[in-house]
């Protein structure tokens, strides 16, 4: 299949642009009016073959974990998602069903969370590299951020953590926006408990004492505080707040060596995931 017959394909699957999108898929770029007194939010994320998922995966998982993975940054700062641009490599063979397969998949959680499909861009290339873009919204002033956390807030966790890769990603977005107001500091868990808490205790210039770790079926501590792929808020609250149901207390947040985390009264080293190591 030649570029445009995919990018024809890719329209017709997509269907009618949602409120807010003046001009979507077809044209040099998407146009979107934002309502008034609104942040906008901007985040992308990479899945390359090889790297992120085996080449065996099935194309309607990795589009669907492909959005997945933005919108959680979008739920991460309290936002609602208003459209995405997806940019997908792919080898020749893979541009007919294995496309359309990724795109439904990709398209199903679009709808479920009402995320228009605006544009991207599709090109060749030997392995497999997607690229998705979204834009969220969030009241002007409002957006959950990694560094508002004080002394004395309790730290929680949005579900058990050390999943398996291939568990669904549920984004946390009625959560992030339910926290708006009320949580002092707010990001998602990709890369793993240990470092995504050390890297909201240095933004927020404090340390951290973990009490419990909750962890998904089957999981080991290692896993849960290193591993990384739980796509699960970690969020902080002043001590009068109680958490939305189905949320963890794991510990507080406190004054000293900034950004050091004791488990259980030991020192834990910042052990998740990092590119390039």
């Amino acid at each position: 299949m030649n570029e445009l017959a995919l990018i024809e394909r890719i329209a017709k699957l997509a269907g009618k642009p949602r409120s807010g999108i003046v001009c979507g898929i077809g044209d040099d770029c998407a146009i979107y009016r934002p309502k008034p007194g609104e942040d906008l939010l901007f985040t992308t994320d990479q899945m390359i073959e090889g790297v992120h998922f085996r080449p065996e995966a099935k194309p309607a998982r990795i589009g669907e974990r492909a959005l997945a993975r933005s919108l959680s940054d979008i739920a991460a700062m309290g936002g609602s998602p208003r459209f995405c641009l997806v940019m997908l490599a792919l080898p020749q063979e893979r541009t007919g069903k294995w496309a359309t397969s990724f795109y439904r998949g990709l398209l199903t959680l679009a709808t479920k969370t009402q995320t228009t499909l605006a544009g991207g861009d599709v090109a060749h290339n030997d392995r497999i590299h997607v690229d998705v873009m979204v834009c969220g919204a969030v009241p002007r002033g409002k957006a959950l951020r990694r560094d508002g956390a004080r002394a004395g807030d309790k730290i929680y966790v949005s579900g058990p953590l050390g999943r398996p890769w291939e568990t669904k990603i549920n984004p946390r977005l009625a959560l992030g926006q339910s926290l708006l107001g009320r949580a002092t500091a707010c990001m998602d868990l990709s890369d793993g408990l240990s470092i995504d808490l050390h890297r909201m205790c240095v933004a927020s210039k404090l340390a951290a004492r973990l009490e419990s770790v909750p962890l998904y079926k089957g999981a080991t501590i290692e896993r849960a505080l290193h591993g990384g792929e739980d796509y699960e808020l970690l969020f902080t609250l002043p001590k009068i707040l109680t958490a939305p149901p189905g949320c963890f207390l794991i510990g507080e947040m406190r004054e000293g060596v900034v950004g050091q985390i004791n488990l259980a009264g030991a020192k834990i080293r910042s052990q998740g995931y990092r590119h390039f190591q």
